[in-house]
């Protein structure tokens, strides 16, 4: 029987697992691409020894041992790494390599990975947003100079990825659609951090199974489950605060949850309340006080069958003062007063699966709604306020299986959506609609030793229905091609990337609707096409990767409110490399990137404002993460950097971007003795730096004052677990 020791939370992270029946070796090498685990073998280990299938979302831990089963060969998992010890103890012979737990192993094969997914891939771990404590979508893609988060408040924060918008990417919450464009000066999607065990971005180049939209890629957010904080039946809880020095803010979260012969529950709130923050000049930044409610509540069942059915509800809201416009400090001459934001966002999901799949039969069903509302009080220059509400819904499902196979396996499906973009207020009331249908099937398989190959095609049908009540039906393809090759075997690995993407017409912002648009024949509909070629190598603990990518963007859909500007549309391109390494020793890391990112709209230097929903200017960004931990002591010592270069590739009669350089530090303690509490100390923005985040809106005019970040902010939390 195989025995584990579970040391990192990361491994009580579900992941999706399609392992067949195969030799050891290649079947660790599968395992430790899709758990994300740097895997330890003994080569004599793995010799005439085959494992056991895996397939469906499990914890690793969990996942390892069923490979294992049968074969008597013992395992350990720490500090991000597995452990595979030997079949046979008598006959290990003493070669210098010794493992976590002290155990002498032989000659090692080292395999690394995050998955199956597109060479663009990028995974935030239950493990990762547990060291990085995140208080905003900001601060969970923190260290990835690709992905930039516009704006210092969570409700006008907006995603960019290579620098396009997130409104261009397939942007899933538990898999249910969720692009909003409300108002171009709040967020696109208002998400709690807490809520979240799991990120995935496919930068570019998209499966088709991540939905339609997936122009620039696809975001992937998934919320905590029952399952992911207990072993097995039981019940528990935890309660969490943290207080901000700067502005004065308490943020405490309360759970509960709880597993009983299969049935779970779980259910999460989270408030904040606290002041403006100051930012690095000293001066008090208005508009940004925090007043934040959250939720989330899941229940779900197991029958004996192996039948699993959960339904799930997500709720946040931010109602506050915020600037009058809220992704900007101030605009001269242009009203500065701050104004009342109610922004509101919910998501409601059923999924139906089988936690018992066979062979050719692995369903998932799945049912959603989601909806954001944001209501402001409208100032015009002459006469009285008014009241504006825009509203965007979304309802939306598909149903599909995974066919598995000895060499890999085929999702196959159709998913639709029914999405609704509405303005009310007692003036200029207008509505869009969409709705669209889809048919889609991605294969991943291992046709050939050292080779990984993904590829997929999907059909979309669509009907859009404009302010003025005409309709318009267009259909397209989409397809996909990316694969990974190793070079060297466990050291060195290739991987390329294409995909072609068709995502009909998109649905304009709410609060410039235009009941009197002149649509002429109709808003073209948006096509992509992403490129992608890297290299990844990786040594007892060292990684160094790079890669080159471009999206290009045809007729992207930018309506204004003009009568002529309803099918306003732009050509964009984004471009360029990253690059990385870093070295792993166990108890700790240390990784440097560096991103380098240009982006053109109509073969012109992109700006914030044109940009509106399409792109940002990003130029040059480096990262550098350091953590370690002193486990006999349980204390965690961590640093992170964002250095962003001065960037003058601008529009002409804009300014150069000015570039900042802001250090964060934090040390956690997780007491040896009670290992349910954790207390951490955090102090970001070390040197006080004034700076506004590269992707924050209006840098490049003269007439603009960014909404600055917070200055030096010294953060104190602590967390009880039950």
């Amino acid at each position: 029987m195989a025995a584990a020791q579970d040391t990192t939370s990361g491994v009580s992270a579900s992941r999706d697992f399609d392992i067949p029946a195969q030799s050891l070796a290649g079947a660790l090498n599968a395992f430790g691409r899709q758990s994300g685990l740097q895997v330890t073998l003994a080569a004599e280990t793995s010799r005439g020894v085959r494992s056991s299938a895996v397939s469906g979302s499990l914890p690793p831990a969990q996942a390892l041992s069923r490979l294992l089963s049968g074969t008597g060969i013992s395992y350990e998992i720490s500090g991000g790494t597995a452990v595979i010890g030997s079949s046979d103890a008598e006959s290990v012979v003493d070669t210098g390599h010794v493992s976590a737990d002290g155990a002498t192993v032989l000659e090692q094969i080292t395999v690394y990975g995050s998955g199956q997914g597109s060479p663009g891939e990028v995974v935030i771990s239950a493990e990762d947003l547990e060291q990085k404590k995140p208080a905003s979508i900001a601060d969970v893609f923190k260290g990835e100079p690709g992905i930039s988060v516009g704006s210092s408040l969570p409700m006008s924060q907006k995603v960019y990825v290579h620098g396009i918008e997130e409104t261009s990417l397939a942007v899933t919450m538990d898999g249910s659609r969720q692009n909003n464009k409300i108002f171009h000066h709040s967020g696109t999607n208002l998400i709690d951090p807490g809520l979240l065990k799991s990120v995935g971005v496919d930068a570019g180049v998209a499966p088709a199974d991540a939905g339609p939209g997936a122009l620039g890629g696809a975001i992937a957010y998934e919320t905590k489950d029952a399952r992911d904080l207990l072993d097995g039946d039981g019940f528990g809880g935890f309660v969490t605060s943290n207080y901000n020095f700067n502005s004065d803010t308490v943020t405490t979260g309360l759970s509960a949850y709880g597993m009983q012969d299969g049935l779970e529950f779980l259910g999460y709130f989270n408030f904040g309340n606290g002041d403006n923050f100051t930012a690095g000049n000293g001066d008090e930044v208005g508009g940004t006080s925090t007043d934040l409610l959250s939720g989330l509540g899941k229940l779900a069942y197991e029958f004996d069958s192996g039948d699993r059915v959960e339904i799930s509800h997500e709720q946040i809201r931010d109602h506050a003062p915020r600037p009058f416009r809220a992704n900007i400090g101030a605009i001269a001459g242009r009203p500065a007063e701050p104004r009342e934001y109610k922004l509101d966002r919910q998501n409601t999901v059923f999924t139906y699966t089988d936690s018992t799949p066979e062979g050719w039969w692995d369903p998932t069903l799945l049912l959603a709604y989601s909806k954001a509302q944001l209501e402001v009080p409208i100032i015009p220059r002459v006469g009285p306020s008014y009241p504006g509400t825009g509203t965007t819904d979304s309802l939306n499902g598909k149903f599909e299986n995974k066919f598995s196979f000895d060499i890999g396996h085929i999702v196959a499906g159709v998913d639709f959506y029914d999405d609704e973009a509405e303005y009310e207020d007692p003036f200029d009331p207008g509505k869009e609609k969409s709705r669209n249908l889809g048919i889609y099937a991605q294969a991943r398989i291992e046709p050939f030793d050292r080779t990984r190959l993904s590829f997929g095609a999907r059909g979309d049908t669509q009907k859009f229905t404009g302010t003025t009540g005409e309709e318009w039906s267009n259909s397209g393809f989409s397809g996909n091609i990316s694969g990974e090759y190793d070079l060297i075997e466990d050291l060195l690995v290739a991987k390329v990337g294409y995909s072609h993407v068709w995502a009909g017409i998109p649905l304009a912002e709410n609060f410039i609707l235009n009941p009197g648009w002149n649509y002429g024949s109709g808003p073209k509909p948006v096509t992509a096409d992403n490129y992608i070629v890297g290299l990844e190598a990786n040594h007892n603990g060292f990684t160094l990767e790079g890669s080159l990518f471009q999206t290009d963007l045809d007729d992207a859909r930018t309506p204004r409110y003009g009568v002529l500007l309803g099918v306003d549309a732009h050509d964009v391109r984004s471009r360029g490399f990253e690059i990385g390494g870093g070295y792993n020793w166990g108890d700790g890391y240390f990784k440097v990137k560096y991103a380098n990112i240009d982006v053109e709209i109509d073969g012109q230097p992109a700006d914030s404002d044109l940009g509106t929903y399409l792109a940002t200017p990003a130029g040059q960004i480096i990262t550098l993460q350091a953590v370690h931990t002193l486990t006999d002591w349980g204390v965690t010592f961590g640093a992170d950097a964002e250095i962003a270069l001065d960037y003058d590739d601008v529009a002409v009669g804009n300014q150069p971007l000015e570039g900042y350089e802001v250090v964060n530090a934090y040390v956690e303690y997780v007491p040896p003795t009670h290992k349910n509490l954790t207390f951490r100390a955090e102090l970001k923005n070390i040197f006080d730096e004034t700076y506004a985040d590269r992707a924050t809106y209006g840098q490049e005019f003269g007439t603009v004052t960014p909404l600055y970040e917070s200055g030096r902010a010294f953060i104190l939390t602590a967390k009880a677990t039950f």
